[in-house]
Formats: structure tokens, C-alpha cells, sequence
């Protein structure tokens, strides 16, 4: 592993964005070689931004990627009037309360495995003015059903990268948790969870969507979803299913 290595030196953003942050100088050349020892930016601020609003992060959240954000947009305009819904892996909450905070008509649940990604999410609910609207549930997904209700919708950003791939990765995203990544032999096990024990349980009309991998669009078709939506470079990005 690198160590105050100029291999994960911050660039000039990320170098003004650690500034403000630690206008200390002490405290800013300390965060500065946090990264340059492979330590993710947003692991260094303690925060991060996505959808216009900021997220207060622990080393047991994923961190926010741009790329979700179209699950969100998908979600504030499709949800129905006064929907609730469930948000599954929820990590530092990003959708639920993204989603929330542009649709004051809705109410979200949202579950997680791990204990301290779900006090990140509380403290981002309160800090963007949701907590009133949304409950959090510590939940093993893979081997639990979490359905109260009749919800409108079943969001999630599960974890969908193959488990023989995530060695390869950057070290700054292996750094993330690896429950936040692993999606089994093919990625594609919580998308099966959700198709085979979610779908048919919802009522008439209700919808499940998740943001995916950017080749993952023809395995969410042959898992019988009804439309895979793009993002702007015409990666895959968003699979719906409608029940």
C-alpha cells in the first residue's frame, strides 16, 4: 500500500475543497496526506455532495456516486402522489432523502445491514429536513424480507460489482465497504432478491426501481424488467420493474 505517495495526490479541486474544509494548516497538510495514502476525498471531508444537497459520511457508507443521482430524477418523477416507499442499502441514505426532500408528499423507509451507515443516514435525514418523513431499519436483505405495508415503490443501489472483480479495483474503492460492493459471483444477486421476492408480494401498479452497473442493462431484461433507462453518455444506468 502507498504511503505518502504522490500516486493519490489531490488535484486543484480536491486540494480546495480539503482547504475549506481544514482552513488549519496543520489540519489540511494532514488531510492532504490522508489521500496521498489512497484515503477517498470523501472519507477525508467526513461529507460529500450529491443531487444539490450534503451528506455526512463514515467509512461504512458507500460514497455517492453521480451516476445514481439518475435513480433519483427517475424516482421524483414517477413516484405517485403521496407514495411511500422503501429504499434498500440505503448507505448514507442519499436516495431516500434526495428523493424526499424534492417530493415533501412522500415517505420513505429505509433499510441497511450495517449499524453505522444507518447512523450516518439519521443524522443526513436531519440535516436535510426529512427525519419527520422517513423511517430506518437495520435489515439483512439477502436473507429478510422488508415489505410493511403496501409501498408504492422499492428503490436501491445495491452493491453489483462481481466478487472476482473487486480486487481489481482502485485501491481508493476497495477502501469502501465491501458490503457496499460485493454483489456476488455474477453482481447480479439483490437484483434477483428483489425480481423474485419483492415484485410479486407488491400491490397492483406498485414499481421497483435500481440504479445498476453500466453493462447490466441486458441481465435486468432477462431478469423481465420492463425498461433499462440511460444515462447521458448511454451507459445503463436505471432498471424498472413494474408489478
Amino acid at each position: 500500500m502507498p504511503n505518502n505517495s504522490e500516486e493519490f495526490a489531490p488535484d486543484f479541486r480536491e486540494r480546495a475543497l480539503i482547504r475549506e474544509k481544514y482552513p488549519d494548516e496543520a489540519d489540511y497538510l494532514a488531510a492532504v496526506e490522508r489521500m496521498k495514502a489512497g484515503e477517498p476525498l470523501g472519507y477525508v471531508l467526513g461529507e460529500w455532495y450529491f443531487y444539490g444537497l450534503t451528506f455526512l459520511l463514515n467509512r461504512d457508507c458507500l460514497i455517492p456516486r453521480p451516476e445514481t443521482e439518475h435513480l433519483v430524477e427517475y424516482l421524483i418523477g414517477n413516484l405517485p402522489k403521496n407514495a411511500f416507499f422503501l429504499d434498500l442499502c440505503t448507505g448514507s441514505g442519499c436516495i431516500a432523502i434526495s428523493v424526499l426532500k424534492h417530493r415533501p408528499d412522500c415517505t420513505a423507509l429505509a433499510a441497511d445491514l450495517s449499524e453505522g451507515a444507518l447512523k450516518a443516514a439519521k443524522k443526513n435525514a436531519a440535516q436535510n429536513g426529512v427525519s419527520e418523513r422517513i423511517t430506518f431499519v437495520r435489515a439483512d436483505i439477502l436473507n429478510e424480507i422488508v415489505l410493511p405495508g403496501d409501498p408504492d415503490a422499492v428503490a436501491s443501489n445495491p452493491p453489483y460489482i462481481r466478487k472476482d472483480i473487486i480486487p481489481t479495483l482502485s485501491e481508493q474503492v476497495r477502501r469502501e465497504p465491501v458490503l457496499a460492493l460485493d454483489g456476488g459471483e455474477d453482481g447480479l444477486i439483490f437484483y434477483r432478491r428483489r425480481a423474485v421476492d419483492y415484485l410479486p408480494k407488491m400491490q397492483k401498479g406498485a414499481l421497483l426501481a435500481a440504479g445498476i452497473g453500466y453493462d447490466q442493462g441486458d441481465a435486468m431484461r432477462a431478469l423481465g424488467c420492463d425498461a433499462v433507462y440511460q444515462d447521458y453518455s448511454g451507459n445503463d444506468r436505471v432498471a424498472v420493474f413494474k408489478k
